[in-house]
This record gives structure tokens, C-alpha cells and sequence, in this order.
């Protein structure tokens, strides 16, 4: 027999009843039935239930058995009495009786967490015992499913005749928008390489070297502040190019990538097809993010006519400003005061005054008594008996402000009816726009408004290239410098803020999963588009010399797009943290507490690399 198994613990049946056989694993759990033991063990595969009684050689050595201690068991297997069968595993009609037990690997001292149940514990308690952490059946859950989305990418990949290539680890530094991370070179001193915030350049290089369709799971490494949906040092993607195409030859190519893994793996959720295409500053007016969740169908618009000249002070006010406008954000069902309140709430914690509204609801008595000039009595019976039809009035101080004739215009537009609400936000879209966006979400949610059971994809184009900083006036990049202007040089003649670019993202569920562009293979493109944020031909053959070079060579027309491994996982597993995903994360201080990095160099290791460390400033 194996020295440590002849099954793994999800492998027995009804049928290996009367087997003698070895497992090993885990002692998930030990319970003990009035003198008789028994162990729920686990192994990477599953749980089967083994027991000892007094009758056993090993019982003595059974009992001093603990919770995670790592054993090896010879048994026979025996059939469950069919009350006691447990339908809940694959194992659940046999168990095993125990006859002899090795230990493999006991626990010295208390356990810092339980891997059985669900006792939820503080992160920095999981991260520093992650080795104990992954051993939780949901952790297992993530961690295979996420090598299983990587196979099955691959192999997709594979089959639309890409082949995978793997390109340095070790480069030269070259911003791309976040911080590298450098390494001092021993040989060269004084000098440093950089991990590779991506394979951009190398991916590039490659189209000019003749692949055409290049494909690599890759590890990028930035220095980036760490949230939920990314991590602060090192992250995979799907990294991919092509040669000889246009945009819309990348959207085919990786759109059947990507739903059939969602498909594959997404649990039975539906996943949108026919992926909608949404321009950056449609994503911008409608939904407040370029990276919107589509499974909430509320869309904002702009109502500034309605208030030019209103009532409403604030608004008509803001509104005689340049580049000023109020959006609405319609919210269906949300026509109650304290819905209303509570949304106002929230801006405020958010850091604006408040939020403006309206809601629309049946006319009261009192209002047709106003309008009639009646006593409210006599109002209430005319409405009951149906001498009066009710219909419906705006309530709220904006409605009151602006009057009836502003608000059922507003209505109309958003087209909302009795039951309904509107929510208001004005000033240079770029101050609250964001804040909009974060709205919608949570006026989509708490309304029951967004579908929870679906996968929601879009495409973000044609995003700006610049932008202008509204203090100094200086022309700036505002999106990815290396993307072909969509018009090429003739469009780098015109006004800069017009300027579009082959750039575009995937957003799913209110997440960045893709990001891309047609690149700008042609030198003296490129290097306009440089001189018009600033930089000279110099200073950009200093940057990024060797693709320059290599454009000088014959470069065809290349794109191509990378796709977050990570995010992709986080939402297949239904977790809300990029950490739940990944085997061995940092922490919010980009901290390894469980290797202890980042660590201190020794004095033999600076000497080496001729390093001083200069302490921290007070």
C-alpha cells in the first residue's frame, strides 16, 4: 500500500464497503459519542468520517488527537446505518473504523484561527497564518477556481491560435502611470532596473518582431496605493496583442474569451452578450464612472433648462457659471420622504451640502383644496366620491421652489410617475460627477433596482487623450500617451481637447476588467502627440528609446488589452475583496505579515549594491 494513501478523503463510496484503506489529511474536527471517537478528516479533496472505540489497538493514541493535526489512518471502511447517512458530502454513506495512526505533523500550542466553522477573524489574522487561512473550505473554493479560470483562459487563447511568450521580469523603468518598483543593480552601481508595471512595451516589440498574436498570463508589479479591487505590489493579467487590426478586431477576439469563462464558471448568472459600446463621456453624463454596472438601469441626464432662471436660487445661480450643469438622478419607486432624507444623507457624507430632490405622489387634499380655493373637507369628499380626479404632485422643496410647471417638465423627461423620485446635483461635472456615480449605485441597490443575478459587460471608447489643467491652462495627458489619435496626425492639428483616442475598456458589474488601445506605431505621430503635452523628441527617445527605435524598423499596426485575473475571479467567487482571490496577499500597508516584508537589508547587502539608507525624515 502508498506509504500515505490508497484514496483521498472525497474518494470512498458504498461500494469500497469492507476496503481496508489508508487516507491522510487533516483532523477536521473531533467529536466524542459517549466513548467513541470520531474525526471528521480532511484532505485537499473532501471530508470522511473515521472513528475509533476501546476496542481499537490505537484508541489511547486516537485520543490525544487535535484539531488540525496532520494524521495518517489504516482503517476499514464500514456502511452508515441509513439514519446516519450524510448526504451533504460524497463520502456520507461510509465511514471508517480505525486500526492504526500515524502522526504526521501535530500542532504545537493553541490555534491562532479554526478552520472548521465559520467564525469570521481579523484580516491581519488571517494574512499572518494564511497557510492556515487557505485551508478553510471557501478559501480552497476561490484558489481552485482560480487556477481552474487560468486553464481555461489558456486554453481558450490556445484555440484562437494565440501563443503564450514570456517576456522580462527584470527591465528598465517606464512610467505608466504608477510607480515602479526598482532594483539596485550590483554590477552597475548607482544604476537600477524595474519590475514591470506591465509588458507593454515588450508585448509591442513583439508585433514589430512578426508574432502577430502574442498571448501571456503575466505578473505587473506596481508600487500603488491598495482598495478592495487591487492590490498595492503585484497582480495577473491576461495580457494579449495583435498585429493588423482595428479595434473592433480586439473586441471580437477577446469577447468569446471572456463570456465563455463567465459562462463556465459564473454559477447559472446569466452573461450579457452583444456588448454594448459607450462612449467615455456618454459613461461619464450617464452613469458617473467609466466603469459602469449595467445591471442597474438607472441613467442620469442633464436637467439644467429646467432651472435657468428658476426658483430655486442655488441652481440659477450656478448655472450663469461657464462649463456648469445639473444632472438629475432618476430613482423609480423611491417617492417617499425618508427614502429622500436618507439619500440626502448620504451626499453629506460625502462631502457635499446635500442632494436636491423631488418626489412625485398622489395629490392630497389639501392640495386640491388650495387649488380649488375649497375648504379640505369638502376637498377629501370630492376626491373620494371622484368629482375630482386625484392625479399626482411634485413634493419637496426643490418642487416648491421651481413650481408645477419646472417639476411635471422634469418628470416627463426622466419619465417617472406617482411612486417615483428625482435627486439633483449641480456644478463643473468633474467636482461631483463621481459622487453621482457612487449615487446611482446605492439608489440601484437599496430600490432593489439592480439584478444581482447577472454579469453586465460594456465597452468604454473613445476616450480623450488630453486634458487641461483648469489653474495653469497646461495641456496634459489625460488617458494612455501610446494610443493612436483616432483621425492620426490630421486630429493632432486641431483643438488638443478634441482629440480622441483607439483607447477602451471593459467594464462588468461596476468593475474594470480590460483595458486597451490601437497603439501609435508611427514616430512622428507620436512624437506630436508628445510635443503637444510638453515633451520634446529628445526627452521621449530618452523615455522609451528602444520601441522608438524598433517604429523605425517597418512597425505594422498592432493593439491589444489586458484583462485583470484577479478582478475576473473576485467576481466569478461573488467576494467583494481582491484578497479573498489571492493565495498570498499583502495587507492595506502593502505588508507580508506572514514573511515579514518588507524587511530591513543587512549592511553586507548595501555595501554590496554601494546603498546608503537615509532615515526617515522627522
Amino acid at each position: 500500500m502508498h506509504a500515505y494513501r490508497s484514496h483521498t478523503c472525497a474518494g470512498l463510496r458504498a461500494d469500497n464497503v469492507g476496503d481496508s484503506v489508508r487516507l491522510s489529511g487533516w483532523v477536521h474536527r473531533v467529536r466524542d459519542h459517549g466513548g467513541i471517537l470520531f474525526i471528521d478528516l480532511r484532505d485537499h479533496y473532501g471530508i470522511t468520517q473515521v472513528l475509533c472505540d476501546p476496542d481499537s489497538p490505537v484508541f489511547a493514541e486516537v485520543e490525544k488527537v487535535r484539531s488540525e493535526w496532520c494524521i495518517r489512518i489504516d482503517g476499514t471502511v464500514k456502511a452508515r446505518d441509513p439514519e446516519l447517512v450524510n448526504s451533504k458530502i460524497p463520502t456520507g454513506e461510509v465511514e471508517v473504523f480505525v486500526r492504526d495512526l500515524e502522526i504526521l505533523g501535530d500542532v504545537k500550542g493553541d490555534l491562532p484561527l479554526m478552520v472548521f466553522g465559520d467564525q469570521e477573524y481579523p484580516e491581519e489574522t488571517r494574512l499572518k497564518y494564511r497557510f492556515l487561512d487557505l485551508r478553510r473550505e471557501a478559501m480552497q473554493r476561490n484558489m481552485t477556481l482560480r487556477s481552474d479560470v487560468v486553464a481555461s483562459i489558456r486554453k481558450r487563447m490556445w484555440d484562437r491560435e494565440f501563443r503564450e511568450y514570456q517576456t522580462p521580469i527584470i527591465t528598465a523603468s517606464s512610467p505608466e502611470g504608477a510607480r515602479d518598483f526598482l532594483v539596485p543593480s550590483r554590477l552597475h552601481p548607482g544604476k537600477f532596473y524595474a519590475l514591470p508595471q506591465a509588458p507593454q512595451q515588450f508585448k509591442q516589440l513583439l508585433m514589430v518582431s512578426g508574432f502577430d498574436k502574442y498571448f501571456q498570463i503575466a505578473p505587473c508589479f506596481r508600487d500603488e496605493d491598495p482598495r478592495a479591487d487591487r492590490s498595492p505590489t503585484d497582480f495577473y493579467q491576461l495580457d494579449l496583442e495583435m498585429s493588423f487590426v482595428e479595434q473592433q478586431d480586439v473586441f471580437d477576439t477577446i469577447e468569446p474569451v471572456l463570456a465563455g469563462v463567465f459562462e463556465e464558471f459564473g454559477g447559472g448568472k446569466k452573461v450579457d452578450r452583444n456588448w454594448e459600446q459607450i462612449s467615455y463621456r456618454d459613461a461619464a453624463l450617464w452613469y458617473g464612472s467609466d466603469k459602469p454596472d449595467l445591471r442597474n438601469p438607472i441613467k442620469m441626464q442633464v436637467v439644467s433648462e429646467h432651472f435657468k432662471g428658476s426658483g430655486f436660487a442655488i441652481f440659477a445661480k450656478l448655472l450663469e457659471q461657464e462649463g456648469t450643469e445639473v444632472r438629475a438622478i432618476p430613482a423609480p419607486t423611491g417617492g417617499s420622504r425618508k427614502f429622500c432624507d436618507r439619500m440626502n444623507a448620504f451626499a453629506q457624507k460625502e462631502g457635499l451640502p446635500g442632494m436636491g430632490y423631488i418626489f412625485w405622489r398622489e395629490k392630497t387634499a389639501d392640495a386640491v383644496a388650495q387649488e380649488l380655493g375649497i375648504p379640505v373637507k369638502e376637498a377629501q369628499a370630492k376626491l373620494k366620491s371622484g368629482e375630482v380626479e386625484g392625479g399626482m404632485e411634485a413634493a419637496g422643496p426643490l418642487a416648491k421652489n421651481i413650481g408645477p410647471e419646472r417639476t411635471e417638465a422634469i418628470r416627463q423627461q426622466l419619465g417617472l410617475e406617482v411612486g417615483d423620485a428625482a435627486f439633483f446635483l449641480g456644478g463643473k461635472p468633474k467636482a461631483f460627477e463621481a459622487v453621482a456615480g457612487r449615487a446611482r449605485v446605492v439608489i440601484g441597490d437599496e430600490l432593489g433596482l439592480t439584478d444581482q443575478d447577472r454579469f453586465a459587460f460594456a465597452w468604454i471608447v473613445d476616450f480623450p487623450i488630453y486634458e487641461k489643467d483648469e489653474e495653469t491652462g497646461k495641456i496634459d495627458f489625460e488617458h494612455n500617451p501610446f494610443s493612436m489619435p483616432q483621425g492620426g496626425m490630421e486630429a493632432l492639428n486641431g483643438d488638443p481637447l478634441e482629440v480622441l483616442g483607439y483607447q477602451y475598456d471593459l467594464a462588468c458589474n461596476g468593475y474594470e476588467l480590460v483595458s486597451g488601445a490601437i497603439r501609435n506605431h508611427r514616430p512622428e505621430i507620436m512624437f506630436k502627440a508628445f510635443e503637444i503635452a510638453g515633451y520634446g523628441e529628445e526627452e521621449v527617445r530618452k523615455r522609451f528609446g528602444g520601441m522608438v527605435n524598433a517604429f523605425t524598423y517597418g512597425a505594422p499596426p498592432h493593439g491589444g488589452c489586458a484583462a485583470g485575473i484577479d478582478r475576473i475571479v473576485m467576481l466569478l467567487a461573488g467576494q467583494d475583496n481582491i484578497r479573498e482571490v489571492i493565495l498570498f496577499p499583502m495587507n492595506q500597508r502593502a505588508e507580508d505579515l506572514m514573511m515579514d516584508a518588507p524587511s530591513d537589508p543587512t549592511n553586507e547587502q548595501l555595501r554590496e549594491l554601494g546603498l546608503r539608507v537615509l532615515p526617515p525624515e522627522s
